[in-house]
């Protein structure tokens, strides 16, 4: 099958001209490492001095990546995908609490999500970080494999309970869990509550997905444990495959700490594992449910090519294309043309709170080679076709 990632016309099928020269301006200005690091400083500073800057940031970088501020908000952006044959995966943004308190908050608003979007076809996944539900040190001690007092070994099971709640509403309501990746530091906890909770939820249909992050250099092998183990154990594997999103942190803790880097040493060994990862599970796709989150053109070319060498239909529903919401249109409108599940990434939340994700897209779409380029070609190339049709 063919696949054409340069069509504008259906990448940006939903913008208007005027909204097309905002991203045009805010994909400049990202590109910019200087503009990028003095624009993160100075909203750390305004929120901290509660200057007014709010309506600023929602109606610029907020508006661009994120779907609202309410789960409400966040629906309406995602009915608007849906006439374009693509569904959204609800991302919670709000992230860094720490207290009891908070947590269950938290897990009653991800109760909620899934409650609202019960009967809504057009949001088949919710996204979750463990580090939502857990104290990061709890998580810390448990990967170093440290005894737990009693008071910690309750703390944990109350996490355990949580995620769990979560996992079985899901199931009651035919959503699909995504439990995002974190920090080495504190992934082997995360990787057991994951398997825990797909050999509990994962024995008819995939509910729950864990997520591998092919910019270290042992998920692949552990990709493939992975699929062993729910072998074994007679459950379906769900598999979300990424690159990953903190490798500058990793690189940093390694050297500082003096240990051996988890990450690939170049990017073309991540490639090549992220590459090697997909086509595993196209072989074993009849016991994976298979999540490609990826910005990169050539791995998706390859999904799909593989997926026509396999006559695995484009409209399989044990098979997701997704990119970030405001991010790779191209690839996830045309992707979507030609019949492929797409879903894409939809954060929402509180400006204040949804600020670190903000940062974050700011600062990859600086640090990553060509991203930001590639947005502006596309969109240069949309506005003078545009321009010509006139």
């Amino acid at each position: 099958m063919s696949m054409n990632f340069e069509n504008t016309e259906n990448a940006f099928a939903p913008r208007s001209t005027m909204e097309l020269k905002k991203a045009h301006f805010l994909f400049s200005s990202m590109g910019n490492p200087w503009l990028t690091k003095m624009g993160i400083q100075f909203t750390n500073f305004a929120f901290k001095l509660h200057l007014p800057i709010k309506g600023l940031i929602k109606n610029t970088i907020f508006k661009h990546f994120c779907g609202g501020e309410t789960l409400e908000e966040a629906d309406r952006t995602a009915n608007d995908l849906s006439k374009y044959g693509i569904s959204v995966i609800m991302d919670y943004g709000v992230e860094g609490k720490s207290n009891e308190v908070e947590f269950e908050k938290i897990t009653e608003s991800f109760l909620h999500t899934i409650r609202f979007s019960a009967n809504k076809k057009h949001i088949p996944f919710i996204s979750l970080k463990v580090t939502g539900f857990a104290r990061f040190e709890l998580l810390e001690k448990i990967n170093r494999n440290e005894t737990l007092q009693p008071n910690e070994q309750a703390e944990y099971q109350r996490v355990v309970d949580r995620i769990d709640k979560i996992c079985a509403l899901a199931s009651e309501h035919h959503k699909m869990i995504l439990i995002d990746a974190e920090e080495s530091w504190i992934q082997q906890p995360v990787d057991d509550l994951a398997d825990e909770m797909m050999k509990k939820y994962n024995t008819n249909d995939v509910i729950v997905f864990n997520t591998f992050q092919l910019y270290r250099h042992d998920r692949l092998d552990f990709l493939k444990t992975s699929f062993h183990k729910a072998k074994e154990n007679n459950y379906l594997l769900g598999a979300k495959l990424v690159r990953g999103a903190y490798m500058e942190k990793e690189r940093l803790r390694a050297s500082e700490m003096g240990y051996e880097s988890p990450i690939q040493s170049t990017k073309e060994n991540t490639d090549a594992d992220y590459n090697k990862a997909v086509e595993f599970c196209l072989l074993k796709i009849d016991r994976i449910d298979l999540f490609v989150g990826t910005h990169n053109e050539t791995s998706c070319m390859k999904a799909v090519q593989m997926m026509s060498q396999l006559k695995i239909p484009s409209n399989s529903p044990k098979i997701f294309f997704s990119q970030l919401y405001g991010m790779s249109d191209n690839i996830s409108f045309n992707l979507s043309k030609q019949g492929f599940q797409v879903s894409k990434y939809l954060p929402y939340g509180p400006v204040k709170d949804v600020i670190p994700y903000l940062m974050r897209r700011a600062q990859e779409n600086t640090s990553v080679a060509g991203q930001t380029g590639r947005e502006l070609t596309l969109i240069n190339k949309e506005l003078a076709r545009r321009k010509s049709a006139k």
